[in-house]
């Protein structure tokens, strides 16, 4: 090969559409025969052509050439003796077939994955969660190259191998120990975004949004991300000396994440009763006071220090009967909380919604939002659909009030 001819002919820059149509066409394993065409040539690409094929290439707005005629030359001339497939890879490096560039980054991919196959494989109550990590492709999507998505797998798997956490710990503490950055675990980073996906894969916790969700999630494998403003309300609860205080006066008492997390109750009573609203435990410490049921409110949905405070307590044996709204909001609520711990409803069933839906009268407000179900007892989301009438705790306040009396 006339090396230096080749580069004269063929290498200048009014003829790399060509050069690079040609590679393309070999890198899908396809013959270098047939047609190609260039629209809208400028003179000077015209003028190359001309020169490769010793002939005008012809006259009309695109400049069409044929790939073997263009071969056939540069064998003819003794530029290239072995044709236009050898020019190519002359002048542009070995060609890689599409075919061995896919297997190629396929191979380097499941290298990238490797640290979630070898999690799965020690953790098996990760294996599903791995399984759909490497299946939907959120890693690829966040990490975006295997190099980057391999290091972050790294990082998420040695956050999971130290989950679920025993006794609780801060989130930034534990980021600092396990990733060497008190910050790694913050909001946003694409580590805490993958390991929170399988923390909650870990323990069941809901999907949902929003710090105080993110919060709770992180507190359901024992790391709190602030244990102090996220709180529970209570009245007569017993086992911590805060506790004790002040169900000997029966007042409520108001627990937050860090009380829980370092001075837990030691006891628990066999039946706690769950409400949604703060007017329920309210309204019993005014009329039975220390002699009223002992009570947990999970304001909405369940904070993080509710959901500690249970768990705390029906790992003591206690048993839970819930009451809630009687609307979609309430309805989610006790869904999510059954996620949790297991409990039993308490007046919170489709009879006890049509008879406070007797008892209320008229002043009911509609039903709005989007339905929800209530698994404990389906009929009550019918019943539900079918009122379309909304009842809150306050409107049921007197029946709940008599079951809290001891």
């Amino acid at each position: 090969m006339d090396e230096e001819r080749l580069r004269r002919l063929l290498g200048g820059a009014d003829l790399a559409w060509l050069v690079e149509r040609a590679r393309r066409r070999l890198e899908r394993g396809q013959p270098l025969t047939g047609a190609v065409s260039l629209a809208a040539p400028s003179p000077a690409e015209r003028a190359a052509a001309e020169r490769l094929l010793g002939r005008a290439p012809g006259v009309g707005r695109a400049l069409t050439l044929r790939l073997d005629a263009v071969d056939a030359v540069l064998v003819r001339s003794g530029v290239s003796p072995e044709g236009l497939e050898a020019a190519v890879t002359v002048l542009t490096g070995r060609v890689v077939p599409l075919y061995e560039v896919r297997r190629s980054e396929e191979q380097v991919w499941r290298e990238a994955y490797a640290p979630l196959a070898v999690l799965a494989e020690d953790r098996p109550e990760y294996a599903a969660w791995a399984g759909r990590v490497r299946d939907d492709g959120l890693v690829r999507r966040l990490a975006r190259a295997p190099t980057a998505t391999r290091l972050l797998l790294e990082q998420t798997v040695r956050v999971l191998r130290g989950l679920p956490v025993e006794p609780v710990r801060s989130l930034s503490v534990f980021a600092a120990d396990v990733l060497g950055s008190a910050h790694a675990l913050d909001d946003g980073t694409l580590v805490a975004t993958l390991a929170l996906s399988g923390a909650r894969a870990l323990t069941g916790h809901p999907e949902g949004a929003g710090a105080a969700w993110r919060r709770a999630a992180w507190a359901s494998v024992g790391l709190l991300r602030d244990d102090v403003s996220s709180t529970v309300l209570t009245l007569n609860l017993r086992g911590a000396p805060a506790l004790d205080w002040m169900a000997d006066e029966g007042e409520p008492c108001v627990l937050t994440l860090r009380q829980l997390a370092h001075r837990p109750p030691r006891t628990a009573p066999p039946v706690v009763h769950i409400c949604e609203n703060p007017a329920v435990l309210s309204a019993a410490a005014d009329m039975h006071g220390p002699d009223a049921r002992p009570l947990v409110c999970v304001h909405g949905q369940p904070s993080a220090a509710a959901l500690t405070l249970l768990a705390r307590l029906h790992e003591h044996g206690a048993e839970f009967r819930y009451h809630g709204d009687f609307d979609w909001g309430g309805l989610r609520i006790a869904t999510t909380l059954s996620g949790h711990v297991p409990w039993r409803p308490w007046r919170y069933t489709a009879d006890d919604y049509r008879e406070a839906v007797v008892a209320a009268g008229p002043d009911l407000r509609p039903l709005e939002g989007k339905p929800a179900v209530s698994p404990w007892d389906p009929d009550l989301a019918r019943a539900l659909a079918e009122h379309a009438l909304r009842v809150e705790e306050e409107a049921v306040l007197d029946v709940l009030l008599t079951d809290l009396a001891r």
